[in-house]
């Protein structure tokens, strides 16, 4: 049975929460190994604030690059079916030929760090043409005053917010769902082996 994505508790815990969603929105409850909950948990909440205090600077890149090491080490090691792949700078943006995109069209997620007043980890779920479907784990209930960025409430194993793929491809660092500066951006990729589609299933997207 698979489990709606659920929202941060914190106003820090969007790492390992979307981490925690990832895994949810790829494998059904009785899959998942209480390994993978125990490590996404002890891993993350790891950057320090400017005052010395951990955890109140989020979850670092750091952490994030060696869960998805972890995971897919992890998975070949206990034969779970989950592979992740780690990118940085010029290879995350949404579109032709993107990483991205060919992922969300292979029934896989992304993990993305954009801007959400600060850097803000969310889940990618799917890509429609250029609506790209979003689960944020920050709550909220007013709807955006941007026109390319759509608020749902009734889809709550899959998304949360429909955004704009030209939105996402933002380089402007203050946008609101930015990915920002080529050079600071970051994404996971992540499969279920079990569910991926192969790229010859999928060539339509990509003609």
């Amino acid at each position: 049975m698979k489990t709606p994505l659920h929202y941060q508790i914190s106003e820090y815990d969007c790492g390992p929460t979307t981490m925690m969603n990832a895994m949810s929105f790829l494998f059904s409850r009785e899959q998942l190994l209480p390994e993978i909950v125990q490590h996404i948990m002890l891993y993350s909440l790891d950057a320090y604030n400017a005052k010395g205090e951990i955890g109140k600077n989020g979850t670092s890149r750091v952490a994030m690059m060696f869960l998805s090491s972890w995971l897919t080490q992890f998975g070949r090691a206990c034969h779970f079916p989950v592979v992740c792949e780690y990118l940085s700078g010029q290879s995350v943006y949404l579109g032709d030929k993107s990483l991205l995109t060919q992922a969300l069209h292979c029934n896989g997620a992304v993990i993305a760090r954009l801007n959400y007043g600060g850097d803000h980890y969310v889940l990618l779920t799917g890509q429609e043409e250029n609506q790209v479907s979003m689960f944020d784990p920050y709550y909220r209930k007013r709807p955006f005053v941007q026109r390319d960025i759509q608020l749902l409430e009734n889809e709550p194993f899959r998304r949360n917010r429909i955004v704009t793929a030209e939105r996402l491809n933002t380089e402007e660092k203050q946008g609101v769902y930015a990915l920002g500066p080529i050079k600071a951006r970051e994404a996971i990729l992540l499969f279920n082996e079990e569910t991926r589609l192969t790229a010859e299933k999928t060539i339509e997207y990509f003609i």
